[in-house]
């Protein structure tokens, strides 16, 4: 069964989402999403989840990036996200491109639209993400000069990890690492050359995105909907009902039954009006497991 990316093109996450299909050399589902809320048939499949991107396999929902190369990994483990001799490290370094350095990376990224007069397409944005992470224009105008230095010091820090010649951060083959950090410059590029961000880094980030996207299919959320519907989930049980909320958003949670939970993540099962039953998968990092 071929996996479907719910995802919208500017996404920086689902540029790293859409790099690993391309790397395992997939066909996908493209299902388009709005890039600010509300996002009915995501939030039809997910519960309630509406971060992006979001990875259907049948009625099985990965949210996070962490979980979705995993379950790309399991389902399709060549080529390896994951090559030696880093390894698992690379998801060491992917988790590291979140966090204090994504946010730098959104102040190169989104600084200039920042300082411009808002247009009814800006407000909104802004608004949208005042109202799920209490990200107010102004206040990140302020930060501008301090992300920008953060993201600075971030790129020397690669400089320094590719500067023995490697072709890519954990040697001759691209991993996970390499597409959670070239996602970055990808981003902060937002359709400049790369080489205006970082010409040292430039020729890597060249390398890691002429991995391209696999072959992704044009898709309907309402036929995403339909496959769920017609597909059973990859686990089943009974478990306690409980919510999972994502650090730092004011998103609705996704309501369960906890299925699975281990040392990498959890999975609820749950009864959607529109898809049936339906597996949402989950990583341990950034997500709040509450008891109901």
């Amino acid at each position: 069964m071929r996996p479907i990316l719910h995802h919208y093109a500017a996404s920086p996450w689902a540029e790293l989402v859409r790099l690993a299909l391309g790397l395992k050399g997939l066909d996908w589902g493209s299902v388009e999403v709005p890039a600010i809320c509300p996002k009915p048939e995501q939030e039809a499949l997910t519960g309630g989840y509406v971060r992006t991107p979001v990875l259907q396999i049948g009625a099985d929902v990965f949210c996070d990036t962490l979980a979705i190369l995993a379950a790309l990994e399991a389902r399709w483990p060549a080529p390896t996200l994951y090559p030696a001799p880093l390894g698992r490290g690379h998801r060491a370094l992917a988790i590291e491109a979140g966090g204090a350095t994504f946010l730098a990376a959104v102040g190169v990224a989104l600084g200039p639209m920042a300082e411009a007069d808002p247009t009814p397409e800006s407000a909104a944005f802004w608004a949208d993400r005042e109202r799920r992470f209490g990200l107010k224009r102004e206040a990140f105008r302020a930060m501008l000069p301090a992300l920008r230095q953060a993201f600075a010091a971030h790129l020397e820090r690669l400089e320094g990890m590719l500067a023995d010649g490697r072709p890519f951060l954990g040697g001759d083959a691209p991993g996970h690492g390499d597409l959670a950090h070239a996602m970055l410059l990808w981003f902060a590029a937002r359709g400049a050359p790369v080489e205006t961000v970082s010409p040292v880094l430039a020729p890597w980030v060249a390398r890691v995105l002429a991995i391209g996207h696999g072959r992704p299919q044009p898709m309907r959320g309402a036929e995403a909907l339909a496959e769920a519907r017609g597909s059973d989930p990859c686990v089943t049980g009974d478990g306690p009902v409980v919510r999972v909320r994502q650090d730092g958003s004011a998103d609705p949670p996704v309501e369960g039954r906890l299925v699975r939970e281990d040392e990498e993540g959890f999975t609820l099962l749950r009864d959607g009006a529109d898809v049936g039953p339906v597996a949402v998968h989950f990583p341990r990092e950034g997500q709040r497991l509450e008891r109901v």
